[in-house]
C-alpha cells in the first residue's frame, strides 16, 4: 500500500479555505447547516467541498480534529505564561468555551451514527502534557490545592464544561458557575 500522494498547492487552500468557512457556519448556523454554504462561504464549488470531505461528517470530523489541534497549542502557550494562577484559570474557562462547540460536534455525529473520533493521541497526550504544566505551576504559586491532579482536573472540567454549555447564552451565570468550580480549586 502507498502513501497518498500530497496535496498541491491550490488544493490545500482550498481545504483550509472549506475547514475555516465550516467552521464560520457551524459556528454561526449549527453543525445542521448545509454543505452548499460551507462552499458559498469557502467561494468554491460543493464538488470541491465532497472532494475533499465526501461526507458532511468527515467535514465534522475534520473541523472537530483542527479545533482540537490548535487547543493544544493554545494549551502549550498558556502553559508556559508568565503569571500561573492567571494561565491556569484563563485557561480553564477557555476550555468551557471549546468544550461547549466540541460537545456540539461530537453529538451532530454520534446523531448522524458516524463514530466519534477520539482525540488523536498526540493531541490528547499535549493537552494533558501542557495541563499538568499549568496545573503544577499554579500550585506551586499556591493558587491551587495540592491534592488536586490532572486526572481529578480533567474529570471536573468535563463536568464543568456541561455544566457551562447547560447555562447556555447567560454569561453572567455561566461565569458565577465556574467561578464556584474554581473557588473549589483554590486552596482552604
Amino acid at each position: 500500500m502507498t502513501e497518498p500522494r500530497p496535496l498541491r498547492a491550490d488544493a490545500r487552500r482550498n481545504r483550509a479555505r472549506v475547514l475555516a468557512a465550516a467552521e464560520t457556519v457551524f459556528a454561526a448556523k449549527g453543525t445542521g447547516a448545509p454543505t452548499e454554504e460551507v462552499a458559498r462561504e469557502a467561494g468554491v464549488g460543493i464538488g470541491t467541498v465532497f472532494r475533499h470531505f465526501p461526507t458532511k461528517e468527515a467535514l465534522l470530523e475534520a473541523v472537530l480534529a483542527d479545533r482540537m489541534r490548535r487547543f493544544a497549542e493554545e494549551a502549550q502557550s498558556f502553559a508556559a505564561a508568565a503569571d500561573p494562577e492567571s494561565a491556569f484559570f484563563v485557561f480553564l474557562a477557555r476550555w468551557a468555551d471549546v468544550s461547549a462547540a466540541k460537545n456540539a460536534y461530537t453529538d451532530a455525529l454520534a446523531a448522524a451514527g458516524a463514530e466519534v473520533p477520539r482525540l488523536a493521541a498526540d493531541v490528547g497526550a499535549k493537552v494533558r502534557d501542557a495541563l499538568g504544566a499549568l496545573l503544577s505551576r499554579a500550585q506551586q504559586a499556591g493558587a491551587v490545592r495540592e491534592d488536586v491532579g490532572v486526572a481529578e482536573l480533567i474529570a471536573l472540567m468535563v463536568g464543568a464544561s456541561r455544566a457551562a454549555e447547560y447555562v447556555g447564552d447567560d454569561a453572567g451565570l455561566r461565569a458565577r458557575t465556574l467561578g464556584i468550580v474554581f473557588d473549589g480549586l483554590r486552596p482552604r
